[in-house]
Order: C-alpha cells, then structure tokens, then sequence
C-alpha cells in the first residue's frame, strides 16, 4: 500500500502547518464550535451540547459502518433503508407478531446483516459496481420497509424506547450507543486482521488478492458489518421517536458518507479512521444545530452542508499535495504522543471559549419570552408555505420574532429542531408533526420545560399540546367524495392519489373519503396509489394509471399538487370527460378550478391556520386560557364560488 512521504518544512511554522493539514477535520471542529458560540448564546450550553451529540447520533453510527466500507474502497448506499428496515422488523415482530422483544432486537440485526451480505455478494460474486449493488438494496429495503409496515409508522415497544431516553437524567443513551459503536470500530479497524485487511483491500485490491488475502470473503464481512451498523442506528432512531417510521433515514447515507470525508477517508480507499468519522459527523451535527440556533433558512442549510462536503474534500486533495500523510492501516504517525497533544490543543481552545463566550453572551436569555419556534413538516409544498406566511404576518403585527424551521418530512429532522427550540428557552413552540407519534418524545421535552406547544394541521401523540389549530381532514375527505360523485351523478369509475405513505394527513384524508364514497354503491375505485404529495410525481403516476384505466370517470388526490399533476397527464380529458377533485385550496390549486381544468378542492385556509397558531401560541406564554382544539373550517371550492373564496 503506497503511503506520501511527508514535505512539511522545518521549524514551528512548518509544525503548525503540518499539525492543520493532518488533524484538518478537528481544527475546522474547533472554529465552527467557536464561531458558533460566538454568534449564538444558547449554543454552548451543556444542553444544548448533549442535543449535538443526541442528533450526531444516528448519523455517526450509520458513518462507522461506512467507514469499513469506503476504507476498502467501496460505496454503500442503502444503511438509510436497511436502518428503516431494520427498525420496522423489530417494531412489527414484536407488537403484529408477538415475538419476544429480545428476539425482535435479534431479528432487527440479522435483517441488516443479510442486507449487507446481499450486497456483499453482488459486489464480490456478482460483479457489480457497489454503487449499482448498494443502490438496488436502497430501494428494495424502502420497498419492504412499506410493505412490513403497509405504509404507517409502527409503535415501538417499551423496552426498547428506552434506548432513546438518558442515564441518571442527563446522559443520553444514543450518545452512549455512538460511543460503543465508535470504540469498536476503531478497535476492528486499528486492532484486528479483518480491519488491516480493509486497508489493504482499499489500497490496492490486486496486490492484497496477490498477497494471499480472500478478497471476495473479505468484502462480504465489510459489508455484512455495514448492514450491522445500520441496523443499530435505525434501532436508536425508532427508539429515540417512540416508532419505526417506513420513510425514516431518507438520504442518511449521503450524511453518512460525507461524515467519513469529512473526517478525512478517501474515496478512493486505504485511508480513514473512527475518530475522523465522529469528528466528521459532530461537524455536520454542529452545523444544523447551530444554523438553526441562528434562524438561517432551512435552504440555505443544504447549501451551506454542501459546501462543507466540497471543501472537505478539496482539503484532501490539498493535503496530499502537500505531502502530509493521511491515516492508514491504523498506525498513527508520531505515535500516541502527537495525537494526545493534538487533542489536548483541541480541548484547551474548547475551555477558552467557554470563558469568553460566557462573557460575551451574559444575559443572552432576555426576551425569549417574546420568541416562538415554528418547525413545519415541510416547504416544499404550497399549503405550508402559506401556513408560514400567515404565521409571519401574525408574528409581524404582534412584534415578536418567529424562526421557522423545515424537517423535509423527516421526523428525525424534526425532533432535532425542537430539541434545539427547547434548549433555547422560547417562549412557545408551534409544530406542525412529520408524524403525530414521532413528535411526541420531542413535545414532551418542552412540556418539562414548561414551554408550552401549539399543534398546527395535524396532532401531537402521547404529549401534552396546549392546543390544535387544525382543519378536519376527515370531514374534508367526506366532502371531496360528495363533491365528485355529485358531479358523476352517483356513477362510475374513478381512481385515488394517496399522499405520502405514513403521514396523518393522508390516512385521515383517505379515510374520509372512504367513508363518504359508501353512499354511492354506483362509483367503483379502480386504483389507488402513492404520489407523495408531490406534483411531478402526480404526473407520472397518473400518466401510468391512465394507460391503464383509460374509461376513467374521476380523479380524487389528497392535495392539490398531485391534482394538478394528474391534470397535466389528464390533458384536454380534464375537467371534461375526467373530473378532477383536489384538497387544500392552494393558489394554483384555485386557479385550475377557475380555469375548469380541476372540478373541485376541499380548501382548508393555510393562513388562517398559521395566524391562529400563533395567536393562540402567544396566549399560552403569557399564561392566558386557550381551546384545545381550534376547528378552522374547510369547504368545497367550485368554479361557481372560487371568485369569493379569500383563501
């Protein structure tokens, strides 16, 4: 295995240059956790540093197991699913099929191993690039992930929940799990013929098949070790949200991999180190902590996380030109001396900035009283975008600060942001729930701050919400099913377009609409299928329907943006020989029902909702008496009545 020699130059300018260049990932640490601080009173904060390694967690556990994999100059692509998995086996056996928890915890890890040695297999035995073998079990775990759990999240058991709690009331046992995890894998990597192996294999994989090493046996053990990773982490984010959501851990893996860069590995292999993958993965924890600290766009978060993985590996390459040596076969340069220094260095500046940022923010807390939290499921849809907007306005006319936060449907994501609204202290929460069991461990963390919490659109399970300001979805969904078999005349033959697999929001509206569809024996549904809530997604899904159901008489869509996909596949067919019912009473969704392409929409009013949320949020920190449920009511929006509707 080819090693650099290394070129830095002689004196303390050259010790300081060649100390930056190796430990790289651990001085851009350093400064993102003294920038943060210093913009940020509530970052170093000794809760708020346990949120950083709660929400490090899962993402360093799933990169340890990368990191075995990338070290021998692979790419695995599926831990996120093989965690949802993983995590969905364990709740389903042992809540459906009864089975022990120990043995569901058991089948939990011999689901994520056989993935990694499926993929294992297609890469050693089958021959196919790890980008095309992994990413085929990316979708297969997804796939069965929904199948096992028929799309809705499943409740944990209680003895495993615990994994999400903490030790003596302020350790957290995640963290804990991440450290065990990250001690084993430096020990298989640093301490064991299997991890000098990894090296060799990354290295230069002919010479170590020349060498006498069993490459193809060896790969299936990387990636077998993988899928076993993967599976812990997915056990530790089910626990850590009471269920096993089907869509968790989406794009975890590209965090995954970029942990392990950022930590210092190289795709091209033969190079990485556990700690490099922690330090990696606190980097991308600090990062999303910190900008949401600060109220920085949820968009401008990805950019930012993107040109940190650009960087990282710029400073690889920069790094090997400069001749200083990355990490290899697990024998650190300099000996255990350097790196002691190295991280006694690290940990000094970290006592520094305590001391002056203490300074700098003393009295940071005021006024936080008149600041509220609001973390939406996501803005990549225009009904949320308008129940921001109305929460802005409402915010504006009443003079307080308002930060908004989007979970990109990803419940993980979510508890993360209302960890960190907790441990700013706010003054009230408001939460639109990803999922209504997931967010409840997160609520019940303000409730024990005495931080009271407003549940927009959809609930809040197993914590205590000083109120709901919502639209009945299910009441929607009777009315979207009269509406359309109104303008059929009581027969013939339709389709639905289901929202996103797992959320309230569509079981509710798809369940209402079943309801109101048993009054009219005469319309028979002829398919259903997922669209995700999404517009593009409508158009494909019902450009495939279509071909299929050529005859058919309707189109009910659980939002308006898969309605007006389907009208786009629909063409002149819309509104005409089609008809087509939608929910939400979005601006383009109106625009279509007046243009007469889309018959109807069940519309809520978005910033109806937003407004009130916090009104009622603000009522709830000075202490006032508000309703635990604020009902906004939705109506049926036609061509005849759109000109009045305000929306």
């Amino acid at each position: 295995m080819a090693t650099d020699t290394l070129k830095s130059g002689p004196g303390a300018a050259g010790g300081l240059r060649r100390l930056l260049l190796d430990n790289g990932a651990l001085t851009a640490l350093v400064v993102l956790v003294i920038a943060m601080s210093a913009l940020s009173g509530d970052f170093l904060t000794a809760d708020n540093l346990l949120n950083v390694g709660v929400q490090a967690a899962v993402t360093a556990i799933l990169a340890f197991g990368v990191t075995f994999v990338i070290v021998s100059a692979g790419i695995d692509l599926s831990v996120g699913s093989v965690a949802a998995l993983s995590a969905t086996v364990l709740a389903w056996s042992a809540t459906e099929a009864g089975v022990p928890v120990a043995l569901a915890v058991v089948l939990a890890v011999v689901t994520g191993v056989a993935c990694g040695l499926v993929n294992g297999f297609l890469v050693s035995y089958g021959k196919l690039p790890p980008f095309i073998a992994t990413l085929a079990m990316l979708s297969v775990g997804r796939g069965l992930s929904l199948v096992i759990s028929q799309g809705s999240p499943i409740a944990f058991p209680g003895s495993v929940s615990h994994l999400g709690d903490t030790l003596g009331g302020w350790l957290p046992v995640p963290v804990l799990v991440m450290v065990v995890m990250g001690l084993i894998t430096a020990v298989v990597l640093g301490r064991t013929y299997l991890g000098r192996s990894m090296y060799a294999i990354g290295g230069n994989e002919e010479a170590a098949r020349l060498s006498g090493l069993r490459v193809k046996r060896h790969k299936l053990a990387v990636y077998a070790l993988s899928g076993l990773f993967a599976a812990a982490a997915g056990v530790v984010l089910a626990a850590r949200l009471s269920s096993a959501q089907p869509q968790a851990a989406q794009g975890y893996e590209l965090d995954a991999i970029a942990a392990v860069v950022i930590g210092g590995a190289s795709l091209a292999g033969g190079t990485g180190k556990a700690s490099g993958t922690l330090i990696g993965a606190l980097i991308l924890a600090v990062l999303r902590n910190g900008l949401n600290l600060l109220s920085v766009s949820a968009f401008w978060q990805q950019v930012v996380i993107g040109v940190v993985i650009a960087l990282a590996v710029l400073l690889d390459t920069v790094r090997r030109k400069a001749g200083a040596t990355p990490v290899a076969a697990g024998t650190p340069r300099g000996g255990k001396g350097r790196q002691a220094v190295t991280y006694l260095v690290a940990a000094v500046a970290a006592v520094a900035v305590v001391g002056t940022t203490s300074l700098l923010h003393g009295g940071g807390s005021a006024g936080k009283e008149r600041r509220i939290g609001l973390s939406l499921s996501t803005l990549n849809n225009p009904f949320f975008v308008q129940i921001r907007a109305g929460a802005e306005q409402e915010a504006r006319r009443r003079g307080v600060d308002l930060t908004v936060t989007d979970a990109q449907n990803d419940a993980s994501q979510q508890a993360n942001q209302l960890q960190n609204f907790t441990s700013e202290g706010l003054g009230a929460i408001v939460v639109n729930p990803v999922d209504s069991d997931a967010a409840g461990p997160s609520v019940r963390s303000a409730n024990q701050a005495d931080i009271p919490v407003v549940a927009v659109d959809r609930g809040v399970s197993g914590a205590d919400t000083a109120a709901l300001v919502a639209s009945d979805n299910v009441e929607g969904g009777r009315l979207g099913a009269r509406a359309l078999a109104g303008k059929l005349g009581g027969e013939g033959t339709i389709v639905i377009l289901q929202g996103q697999a797992g959320t309230s929001a569509s079981r509710e509206r798809g369940a209402g609409f079943a309801e109101g569809l048993r009054a009219y024996p005469g319309i028979e549904v002829v398919a259903r299928q997922p669209a995700d809530f999404d517009r593009a997604k409508g158009l494909d899904v019902m450009t495939n329907l279509f071909q299929a159901h050529p005859d058919i008489d309707g189109v009910f869509a659980e939002n308006d943006e898969m309605a007006l996909g389907a009208v786009k596949a629909l063409g002149a067919k819309a509104g005409r020989s089609v008809q087509v019912v939608g929910f939400d009473g979005t601006p383009d969704g109106l625009k279509a029902v007046e243009a007469g392409t889309l018959y109807a929409s069940v519309a809520q009013v978005p910033k109806e909702l937003g407004r009130i949320a916090v009104d009622n949020a603000l009522r709830a920190a000075d202490g006032r008496r508000v309703e635990e449920t604020v009902k906004v009511p939705v109506k049926v929006v036609t061509r005849e009545n759109a000109a009045g509707f305000g929306g």
